[in-house]
């Protein structure tokens, strides 16, 4: 009896043991997850961004900006001329063989052009000297008081109303260049037909472009400032000419509607010979003739003399300011252009705001350049 109260009582003690066991086993493991934090599920990240493309704004060439100059002109999107008229294109080519001795056409040298050039080849001619002379011409005291009052000329809110004060507030060089521009904007002045605004569009343009040749034949070439003027203007007056033969073509042809594409294939062909042409007719210097031969298609390849080089930025930055102004290209396509197209420096900065009366947007610096 006493043995089996014993049996019992081992058995009891290895089941209380168990428990024991089990129950001391059971709180190490929750003690255990008590001191360690639950790891968070394994996320799979997302796919990686593809690398930001380099910033910068695509810059124009030469021949871009003065095709969309083009576009402005004509109003409207420019591509190829129409087949079409090919007959049409053949027969304005033959027209301008003679056009630049055509009364109908070009006009005849301005009576005081050979007066201004001796008196710009000579440094003594004073303020007085050109006062007289530009009062001589009423209808040129008019063209040259309309440009000194310009946003280009003007200096004060004070207008200019008399030549004198013209000659005062300009000085004998401006005076110089206003001259000129003034005896050959009433070449300008002709009748647009369906292109109403492409002769007030060449007109701005030459003026822009003879100012800035100008100034690049003065301060970057080291040539003669006022021949870069008048080249300029002289290869406007081309563009002119080719633009009335084209359109007195299609005048002929009645029922054939004016192309815009064929008219601007003949202005970059023929408008430099034809401006090459009128300048010979003038007797103007040989230095003139080459600087406008160095802008045909043909020429373009090759080295320009320094009054040709000023005469392609002239007309290029005044192509580039006109557009600016418009709001086709902005300012960060127009800075890009122009660095890529050689104009950087402090010259050609001050030619920018001037044409555009607004300095050249800085550029950015980067973050650590501006904490520091």
């Amino acid at each position: 009896m006493m043995l089996r109260a014993l049996i019992y009582l081992v058995i009891f003690a290895v089941i209380m043991g168990e428990i024991a066991f089990f129950m001391r086993r059971s709180a190490r493991r929750r003690a255990a997850s008590r001191s360690i934090e639950p790891v968070p599920p394994i996320e799979v990240p997302p796919p990686a961004l593809p690398a930001p493309q380099a910033a910068g704004t695509p810059a124009l060439t030469s021949a871009e900006v003065l095709h969309k100059l083009n576009e402005l002109a004509f109003a409207r999107e420019l591509k190829s001329p129409h087949p079409a008229h090919a007959d049409v294109a053949a027969s304005m080519v033959a027209a301008l063989e003679n056009a630049a001795t055509e009364p109908r056409y070009a006009p005849r040298r301005p009576l005081l052009l050979p007066q201004l050039m001796r008196a710009v080849s000579d440094t003594d001619t004073s303020r007085r000297e050109l006062a007289t002379m530009i009062s001589k011409d009423p209808s040129l005291v008019g063209s040259l008081l309309k440009l000194a009052n310009s946003q280009f000329y003007r200096m004060s809110a004070q207008p200019v109303e008399s030549v004198d004060r013209a000659v005062a507030v300009i000085g004998t060089e401006g005076i110089r260049s206003l001259i000129a521009a003034a005896l050959m904007q009433p070449v300008f002045r002709v009748s647009g037909g369906e292109f109403t605004q492409f002769p007030e569009v060449v007109w701005e343009h030459t003026f822009l472009a003879a100012n800035a040749a100008e100034t690049y034949a003065a301060v970057v070439v080291n040539s003669d400032p006022f021949a870069a003027q008048l080249l300029a203007l002289m290869n406007g007056l081309g563009s002119i000419v080719v633009f009335r033969v084209a359109l007195d073509q299609y005048a002929s042809r009645p029922g054939v509607r004016p192309d815009a594409a064929t008219i601007v294939s003949l202005l970059d062909a023929h408008a430099s010979n034809v401006a090459r042409q009128i300048a010979a007719s003038w007797d103007l210097s040989g230095r003139i003739l080459a600087a406008l031969e160095d802008q045909s298609p043909g020429a373009m390849a090759h080295d320009p003399t320094p009054l040709g080089r000023s005469l392609r930025f002239g007309r290029f930055i005044a192509a580039l300011a006109m557009l600016n102004a418009k709001g086709i290209v902005d300012d960060d396509a127009a800075k890009a252009s122009l660095l890529a197209n050689g104009a950087s420096g402090a010259h050609f900065e001050r030619i920018w705001e001037r044409l555009t009366a607004k300095p050249p947007k800085p550029e950015a610096k980067p973050p650590s350049a501006a904490r520091s």
